[in-house]
């Protein structure tokens, strides 16, 4: 296994830090925190491009525009907020969540945001960030922790704190299929960039790889012992990285088991990681410091 390359840790956060979001160009970082602001920096300097700071609540959540010219951020008011980089200026803000807003997911065409409600709410909302119109609310689950598009767009997924996740035909906005191989709280879900196959992973350390539409479960790794948090697949679908409880990030081959690369350097629990669009490099946030490794 090779050794880690720790390229910056970035401390600009009063808080814990719950985001981070990769820009499309790979030049800028996007994290945010307890302390309501999110902050825009040089992916590899650490300097701060824009600090936004228009939420009244703790910033959950973060998601680019595929172009890169827009942040969504979520926050624990019930707001989303869409926002140009770096200037700041707000193109709206979605009230459809009741109270948290947990987790927001870009569509590939960059047309539509899902959104997912926690603490009170449990939907996910399917709206356009350009005119504000609201097109669709999934219920059924309970606490939603994650969602994530298909490759394509043409599918949504979201996991809870019930232990499921479903799926969901973002154009005829009926469900497809429940996937119920998990028996514990679900905190992660990633769907491959290479096709048909979901990662979710939960309080129990395990973590499922398995067919969007069948559910058949293709390979479940245990690689921690304790609670993972956030997952997310590298750009080539070759690699999975995973974070939790245990206080390492993990990148492994699914299937194989193969681990790749394992950090120790974070002192509390991992909230949130995510690649850079070339695959070179991973962010993880732990208390107030976001960490970038380079891993290729």
């Amino acid at each position: 296994m090779p050794d880690v390359d720790l390229r910056l840790i970035y401390h600009g956060h009063a808080d814990n830090v719950f985001a981070v979001a990769w820009s499309p160009d790979r030049r800028w970082l996007a994290s945010a925190g307890r302390d309501r602001v999110v902050r825009v920096w040089q992916a590899l300097g650490g300097a701060d491009l824009f600090v936004y700071r228009a939420h009244s609540g703790p910033v959950l959540s973060l998601a680019w525009s595929p172009d890169g010219r827009y942040l969504a951020s979520g926050d624990t008011a019930g707001e989303a907020h869409v926002w140009h980089v770096p200037t700041g200026e707000q193109l709206m803000i979605d009230h459809s969540h009741k109270r948290f807003v947990r987790t927001l997911a870009w569509s590939p065409d960059g047309l539509l945001i899902a959104s997912g409600g926690d603490f009170g709410d449990g939907t996910v909302q399917l709206w356009q960030p350009a005119s504000g119109q609201h097109l669709a609310t999934h219920t059924g689950q309970d606490r939603i922790l994650a969602v994530a598009w298909s490759p394509a767009g043409q599918r949504l997924a979201a996991c809870s704190f019930d232990g499921r996740v479903q799926t969901w035909d973002v154009h005829g906005h009926n469900q497809l299929f429940t996937y119920a191989g998990h028996a514990c709280p679900l905190y992660a879900l990633a769907w491959s960039p290479a096709g048909p196959t979901l990662a979710s992973a939960g309080e129990d350390g395990h973590i499922h790889i398995w067919q969007d539409l069948t559910g058949k479960l293709l390979y479940s790794s245990n690689i921690h012992t304790r609670a993972v948090k956030t997952l997310a697949w590298s750009p080539d679908a070759s690699a999975l990285a995973s974070g939790g409880e245990d206080l390492l990030l993990r990148v492994w081959q699914p299937m194989t088991n193969h681990e790749l690369l394992a950090y120790t350097g974070h002192t509390r629990w991992i909230r949130a990681l995510c690649w850079s669009p070339d695959g070179r490099y991973l962010a993880s946030a732990s208390t107030h410091e976001v960490h970038v490794l380079r891993v290729a």
